[in-house]
């Protein structure tokens, strides 16, 4: 059953509709707020900020995910985080959650809400609820209104992120198979760091599944896509992934870890890899995407914190806003990363569009062409390949170059 990516985002679902307004919390002359509804109340799952001081919004939200509450809205604002606002961002999250149930018909504690920006100030609630009041009355299920709450919830990204997928299910009447559908959208640009990346995340999905189940996929799927990016070692008080499933699909309910269970799986990665990769190439000043892969390791734990730890080398990535090829830092970031392995018996490779070029083997780093490393360095995408030649076990992380725009930008980010 083939994955197939289509054009559109959290709105792509049946039963979900989407606003975004001008609600001037923070950025002049810009949309600063999202709405996003759903028909029907939904299953909901959740991975939060494995940060120790968490933000209100995260707090109120894994209240109503752990506790299994069905969701039905989410309200999202950029420019002022509600982090480090004690029981004051509390009581500002009860009374925007009360006055968009009420607004909307729904139950307060099914409102999830979502936050971005500078940490410490209080939410100016009658911004905040001025926003939602105007939402309220231009919710649409169209493709365009899901592309405009994408681009309502950036805060320094340049580019919104937003994809979607569809793929077929048996039906629930038992004769042929239903299309299911799910999108998603997402923000983050800087504090973009494992466990979890730093992030605002939002995905839909009109698959009828048990709740329980959707969070396992999706606590699955997050190791491996968004727990696989770094921009600058930073993990944020306010990151927050979260998907609603409506269950209008009409598909046979996954009420099991069968094949349908998989296929959504694999749907679910798709959508949270793309949003990620979007993510780790959007890093605050970024010129470039870094992705390595490591191959052929012991475990597949030691893979990931292989491929991590060069992704996350200030050094590493330096030298590719410099496009000097000091490859020995890839070599460097390896090394102490921590897993043990032989350094005579890895092999690191540099792969893009115009070839590939091998850096480093048989314990030496390697005589290579300045020229094509430059060739090669000059592409936006960066691909470094190791092999560890220790096992079967491999992962790929994501990241970006490092330059003076983002010193730039986070010199400056709270005046």
């Amino acid at each position: 059953m083939k994955i197939r990516k289509i054009p559109g985002g959290i709105t792509t679902a049946k039963g979900f509709s989407a606003a975004s307004c001008e609600a001037a919390i923070k950025y002049p002359n810009r949309k600063d707020m999202a709405m996003v509804f759903a028909d029907v109340p939904c299953a909901a799952a959740g991975v939060f900020t494995s940060n120790k001081v968490k933000a209100a919004p995260v707090l109120w939200n894994m209240d109503i995910v752990k506790n299994g509450k069905p969701a039905q809205a989410v309200i999202v604002n950029t420019g002022i985080a509600n982090a480090g606002t004690g029981e004051t961002g509390m009581k500002i999250c009860r009374e925007t959650a009360a006055h968009t149930a009420g607004l909307l018909g729904i139950s307060a504690d099914s409102v999830l809400l979502g936050s971005t920006g500078v940490i410490g100030p209080n939410l100016p609630i009658e911004r905040i609820n001025a926003g939602i009041s105007a939402m309220a009355k231009t919710l649409s299920a169209s493709a365009e209104a899901g592309t405009d709450a994408s681009i309502a919830i950036m805060t320094t990204d340049t580019v919104n992120k937003e994809t979607a997928v569809e793929f077929d299910l048996p039906a629930a009447s038992g004769e042929g198979t239903v299309t299911v559908r799910l999108g998603g959208m997402s923000k983050g640009s800087g504090m973009i760091h494992p466990n979890m990346c730093t992030m605002l995340a939002y995905l839909s999905t009109d698959c009828v599944i048990r709740r329980d189940l959707l969070q396992k996929a999706l606590s699955a799927v997050v190791i491996d896509t968004f727990n696989m990016i770094s921009v600058d070692g930073d993990t944020s008080t306010n990151d927050t992934l979260v998907v609603m499933s409506s269950g209008l699909a009409e598909n046979k309910p996954i009420i099991e870890e069968d094949e349908s269970y998989a296929v959504f799986c694999e749907a679910l990665a798709s959508v949270c890899r793309e949003l990620a990769i979007r993510m780790a190439g959007d890093g605050e000043g970024a010129t470039h995407l870094i992705e390595t892969r490591v191959i052929h390791a012991d475990t597949k734990e030691n893979a990931r914190t292989l491929a991590r730890s060069v992704v996350a080398s200030s050094l590493v990535k330096a030298m590719i806003y410099g496009k000097d090829a000091n490859c020995g830092r890839v070599l460097c970031a390896l090394g102490y990363a921590g897993p043990d392995f032989d350094p005579a018996s890895i092999t690191i490779n540099m792969v893009g569009e115009k070839g590939s070029l091998c850096f480093y083997k048989d314990g030496c780093v390697q005589a290579f062409d300045e020229d094509k490393a430059l060739a090669l360095l000059s592409e936006h995408d960066i691909h470094f390949l190791c092999d560890m030649n220790m096992g079967n076990a491999e992962a790929t992380a994501w990241g970006c170059d490092l330059t003076y725009d983002y010193v730039k930008i986070n010199g400056d980010y709270r005046t």
